[in-house]
């Protein structure tokens, strides 16, 4: 079964109606009804943990199949995550308290945090080297910041909020919710004390992305549209603030359309889209991605979460990615959506097209997309004799085959 259908079983098992479920979760009833439909489906860790716990579940497994072992008790965890959680865990006055060296330059500081976002965004395999780099780089920040005065405290606050938000990124990636949060949450509050609008929106944005994937979307979208009226950029704006105010609309839009508020989603995303013009181009100011073609593949998700599979794919013909400018993260993202439309439209051979695609982009990433196990074990019930030996080494790579 799919794990639209584990979710009615199970449902349907422990005598509860859509509607409970999808408030318990946050989600509404009509979401609901489209993932047991297999409409589309569900791309984030959190919310099937959130579900398997509501319908009594102890492990994820029993949603989105045996052969992965996702445990409610106990549980494995990334390898880096004891030391990353450690230095969230202590006071900032005693990060980098002992550290071999003298504190960094603001501008020090600031080429640290890009490398370890250029490792992240660029690299195939990524997660390990970068789970290394952060507890020392939030150490080196705050020993930083104790030192620096004037234009060299703002360059490193500056720094301060990226390297918070990159360990946001990294700790949501790996199913760290909390931390994750913790995280995007001290990134706001330093923003927010710098006064910078460019660097409030960005943080506000950071922030939107952790509560809407833990399906906290109306949270998410209060706090979008908030922003957005605090943070609204002037006719001589830099293209930092820009980006920033441009991808809080992309934030509202997910949450939005997940909130059952399609109209306003369009209506949003029709705002992104002139501020991408205003911006002029594809750029990646404060990691946000923003630009046309970012606003443009939020068309074809937005579709998708409507369900119109023929229309996400109808505008899916329409984007162009450019190279080298988009992080791997958010490429790879959009690859996924492509797949799963083709997948729900029920051609075989574009999703194992997109599927090959999301393998030679991300050959690590892919392994963290539920939709991506999905459609493989879709996939592999009646393939087709010459998809065979394709198909079977994609499943092994990911985990669904022993």
């Amino acid at each position: 079964m799919t794990t639209g259908e584990r979710i009615k079983f199970y449902r349907t098992k422990a005598g509860k109606t859509q509607a409970a479920v999808a408030g318990l979760v946050g989600r509404s009833e009509d979401w609901l009804s489209k993932v047991e439909r297999n409409v589309h489906g569900i791309d984030s860790l959190s919310m099937l943990i959130a579900i398997a716990r509501e319908l009594g579940l102890s492990n994820v497994s029993d949603l989105v199949g045996p052969s992965v072992d996702l445990s409610l008790v106990g549980g494995a965890e990334h390898p880096s995550v004891p030391n990353i959680r450690r230095a969230l865990n202590t006071p900032p006055s005693l990060l980098g308290v002992g550290l071999p060296g003298e504190a960094l330059t603001g501008a020090q500081l600031g080429e640290r945090v890009v490398e370890a976002w250029g490792v992240y965004e660029t690299e195939t395999e990524r997660y390990g080297p970068v789970g290394e780099m952060l507890p020392g780089l939030l150490a080196e920040a705050y020993a930083t910041l104790r030192q620096a005065t004037g234009e060299d405290e703002l360059e490193g606050t500056r720094a301060l909020v990226s390297l918070l938000h990159l360990h946001q990124v990294f700790l949501r990636r790996v199913g760290e919710r909390k931390l994750s949060l913790r995280a995007a949450d001290r990134a706001m509050q330093i923003a927010d004390e710098t006064g910078d609008p460019a660097l409030i929106a960005a943080a506000a944005w950071n922030v939107c992305g952790i509560l809407t994937s833990s399906g906290e979307v109306a949270d998410s979208l209060e706090l979008a549209r908030s922003t957005i009226a605090h943070c609204r950029p002037g006719d001589d704006a830099s293209p930092e603030h820009l980006s920033a105010y441009g991808a809080l609309h992309l934030a509202a839009v997910i949450a939005a359309v997940r909130d059952s508020k399609a109209p306003t989603a369009w209506d949003l995303l029709r705002e992104a889209d002139r501020i991408a013009g205003r911006l002029g181009r594809d750029a990646n100011h404060f990691h946000t991605s923003f630009g046309p073609t970012n606003v443009q593949m939020h068309g074809v998700h937005l579709a998708a979460e409507e369900g119109d599979v023929a229309e996400a794919l109808h505008l899916a013909d329409s984007v162009s990615i450019p190279e080298g400018v988009l992080p791997l993260e958010r490429t790879t993202r959009y690859l996924v959506e492509v797949m799963h439309a083709n997948r729900v439209n029920g051609d075989q051979y574009a999703t194992l097209h997109m599927l090959r695609q999301i393998m030679e982009a991300s050959p690590e990433e892919i392994k963290y997309f539920p939709l991506v196990r999905e459609a493989v074990q879709s996939l592999m019930k009646r393939p087709r004799p010459h998809m065979h030996a394709e198909l079977h080494q994609i499943a092994e790579h990911v985990g669904v085959l022993a």
